[in-house]
């Protein structure tokens, strides 16, 4: 029996000016329109909550991973906050719930990353690998706590990406052996990935997943503006909260 997956519309706003917000989103919740006009999507809430104004998003997060976003009230505003990206100046943290307990504390990933489809087959066309010919990445990981649920072992994991590839976190903790729980795609070879485009969301892909999103949190951002440091925080989802004290 195939089961639905609703999205998500009830984000807040954790900091705001006159020049830009940054919104806590929930998951699932995508960012953009993808070509399906009736389906729900951060930027159309946006754009309802206020039309007057054109939104520009300066990170982004996949659909099922949850957190800050940092969104911009006009053009000029976002190529300004788009160049300190790029500097490294914008810093991010997220949390992860892994399947596995690692022997590591702290660890850093420096492993190029490059879409898989372009040196060997793979049936998911967004899928990333590490790959020596890939973009250069860099990712450091801190193990936080290690818990069992349903007799398994899992691990909160705080992730700190220095540069924004896509999939970057997700992975690198596949590379590590430590895939993030919930990750259709890099959990298991991509094969719930596909099986869920086939059949939809099914109790049999519950139990393998053990949760109907990836447990992947932006919990913090910090950057500089006009002399001011912004910092804003984003609680750990309930439904993610409630998995690590199963």
């Amino acid at each position: 029996m195939s089961l639905r997956i609703a999205a998500r519309t009830d984000f807040e706003i954790l900091k705001e000016c006159e020049e830009w917000l940054i919104v806590d989103k929930p998951a699932p919740l995508i960012m953009h329109p993808t070509g399906k006009s009736d389906e729900v999507t951060l930027l159309g809430v946006l754009k309802e909550a206020v039309p007057e104004v054109e939104f520009f998003f300066v990170n982004r997060l996949d659909r099922e991973t949850s957190g800050c976003v940092l969104v911009a009230k006009s053009s000029l505003v976002a190529r300004k906050l788009g160049k300190m990206v790029g500097r490294r100046e914008i810093k991010k943290s997220y949390q992860a719930i892994v399947r596995g307990w690692p022997d590591w504390e702290e660890i850093c990933v420096t492993e190029p990353i490059r879409r898989k489809g372009e040196f060997e087959k793979s049936e998911v066309w967004v899928r990333q690998a590490v790959h020596p010919e890939g973009k250069a990445s860099e990712t450091s990981f801190r193990l936080e706590r290690i818990f069992k649920n349903g007799g398994d072992r899992f691990a909160m994991i705080t992730c700190r990406p220095r540069t924004g590839r896509t999939h970057q976190i997700r992975v690198h903790l596949e590379y590590l052996g430590y895939p993030i729980v919930g990750d259709k795609i890099y959990s298991d070879q991509g094969r719930a990935y596909l099986e869920f485009l086939k059949e939809g969301w099914t109790a049999e892909l519950l139990e393998r997943m053990r949760l109907d999103r990836q447990a992947l949190h932006a919990k913090r951002m910090e950057f500089e503006w006009k002399g001011k440091v912004i910092e804003a925080q984003s609680l750990f989802p309930n439904e993610l909260k409630s998995f690590c004290i199963a």
